[in-house]
C-alpha cells in the first residue's frame, strides 16, 4: 500500500473509532496509524480537513454503490415501494451516522463536485423517481428528484427546527419513516 492510500486508511479508521467526530482526530494519531511522516499529509492532501473530506467522500461512496446494488435486489416491489425503501434506508444512514454525514453533506454544498455524494444519491433517486411518474418529462422527473434530496438533506440537517415546526420527532425512525412516506406522496403528487 502507497503511503496516500495507508494515510486515507488510517484516517478512515480513526473517524469510525471517533463516531465521525474528525475535529478530534489529528494528524500525529492518523500519522502515527499509518506509520509514515507528519509532513506526508500536507504533501498529499494539502491539509487535514482535505484529507478528512476525502475519507467522508469515500465512506459515503460504499453507502451510494450499496444502493445501486439494492435497486437490483427489490425487484418485487413496486417503484414507489422501492423509493420508499431507498429513502428510508438513506434517511436512516444520515441519523444513525450523524457526524459523518453532516460533514458530507455540507462539503457537497460547499464545494460541489460532478460526482459528489449527493448527486449520486440524486443519480441513485432518479430512475425511481421517473418509474413512479412515467407521465413526466425529463426535466419534471429531474425537479422531483431534486426536491426529494434537499427534502431529505434539510430534514436530516435541521431536524431540530424541521420537527418543531412540522410537530414530529424526526429522530425516531418511525416517524422519520411516516414523514418520509407523506413527502413523497406530496413531492411525487401520487
Amino acid at each position: 500500500m502507497d503511503h496516500k492510500e495507508a494515510i486515507i486508511q488510517a484516517a478512515i479508521e480513526l473517524i469510525v473509532e471517533n463516531d465521525g467526530h474528525s475535529e478530534e482526530i489529528t494528524v500525529r494519531e492518523i500519522c502515527n496509524r499509518a506509520g509514515v511522516g507528519l509532513g506526508l499529509v500536507n504533501y498529499h492532501f494539502g491539509n487535514k480537513d482535505r484529507l478528512m473530506e476525502q475519507c467522508i467522500e469515500r465512506m459515503i461512496n460504499g453507502i451510494v454503490e450499496r444502493f445501486q446494488h439494492i435497486q437490483e435486489n427489490t425487484q418485487s416491489l413496486t417503484p414507489f415501494e422501492k423509493l420508499e425503501f431507498l429513502g428510508n434506508m438513506t434517511l436512516d444512514f444520515l441519523f444513525e451516522h450523524c457526524a459523518v454525514s453532516r460533514i458530507s453533506i455540507l462539503t457537497d454544498m460547499r464545494v460541489p463536485k460532478d460526482y459528489d455524494n449527493t448527486n449520486r444519491t440524486y443519480l441513485a433517486f432518479l430512475p425511481l423517481v421517473a418509474a413512479c411518474r412515467p407521465d413526466l418529462d425529463e426535466s419534471g422527473v429531474r425537479r422531483k428528484t431534486f426536491c426529494l434530496i434537499t427534502v431529505m438533506q434539510q430534514m436530516f440537517l435541521r431536524v431540530g427546527t424541521v420537527s418543531r415546526v412540522m410537530e414530529v420527532d424526526l429522530t425516531k425512525k418511525e416517524n422519520r419513516k411516516a414523514w418520509h412516506s407523506q413527502i413523497l406522496h406530496d413531492i411525487l403528487e401520487v
